[in-house]
């Protein structure tokens, strides 16, 4: 096989370097759309949050009422509670609190993460007391999608101590019907429940974009500066000056 000329080197090196340099270049822009992708839903969000809360007949639960407010009213399942293990607040672990909500005027219920309390140090199987009223209830809060997944070896505790909470697999083991969102309650049914509720507000991570961005469209641009340099400027010094 015949070695190739320097022209056809030359050529060789200026199509990789432009394919290099369409690849990264793509890649920013991507990058870039994804995060105004990641700013309209933020703004969406915060228009969302705006809204008038949702009451017990309008409640669907699904993707378009997610990060809505929601003013509900329905009757506590205490003896469905789960605590969800190593779950942090305020740089302290602890379990979040997650109990269904019947529905008043409704057949569904709702999964209701009520908010955060401390773990025993010494018993770690140890429950805490909880206060959860009798009667019916108003519960306010915001909507969120099912409580954030850990990861988690094997299939998982079915007690009221878990590391994760699957809602449909949960609804077919209560034999109950749940709606597919869950609610982060806001304010205490009661007086004074003893939950914390420092929920964090909804990240969209828009700034990560920006900073991908970056990387790829620096990374074209020393592609473009590292072409120059050796198949033009250098070529050019080597030269003897006649």
């Amino acid at each position: 096989m015949a070695e190739a000329s320097p022209l056809q080197r030359r050529l060789i090196v200026l199509l990789g370097t432009l394919l290099g340099m369409a690849i990264t270049a793509a890649l920013g822009f991507w990058q870039l759309d994804r995060a105004a992708q990641k700013r309209a839903l933020e703004q969406a969000i915060a228009q969302r949050g705006q809204q008038a809360p949702l009451g017990n007949a309008e409640l669907r639960g699904d993707a378009q009422q997610l990060h809505r407010r929601a003013q509900l009213r329905g009757h506590w399942l205490a003896d469905k509670t789960v605590f969800l293990d190593n779950r942090p607040m305020d740089g302290r672990v602890g379990f979040f609190v997650v109990t269904p909500l019947r529905l008043a005027g409704r057949a569904e219920s709702l999964l209701v993460q009520r908010g955060w309390v401390p773990r025993d140090q010494a018993d770690r199987t140890r429950l805490p007391a909880l206060a959860t009223p009798a009667g019916e209830v108003e519960v306010e809060g915001r909507l969120a999608a099912s409580p954030s997944r850990l990861y988690e070896l094997g299939q998982g505790s079915a007690g009221a101590i878990r590391q994760n909470l699957a809602p449909d697999a949960y609804a077919a083991e209560l034999g109950i019907p749940l709606l597919p969102a869950a609610l982060l309650q806001t304010r205490a049914a009661a007086a004074d429940d003893g939950l914390l509720r420092d929920w964090p507000a909804p990240a969209v991570d828009i700034h990560k974009h920006y900073g991908y961005a970056f990387q790829w469209f620096a990374l074209c641009a020393l592609l473009l500066g590292l072409y120059v340099w050796f198949q033009v400027i250098r070529p050019r010094r080597r030269r003897p000056i006649a």
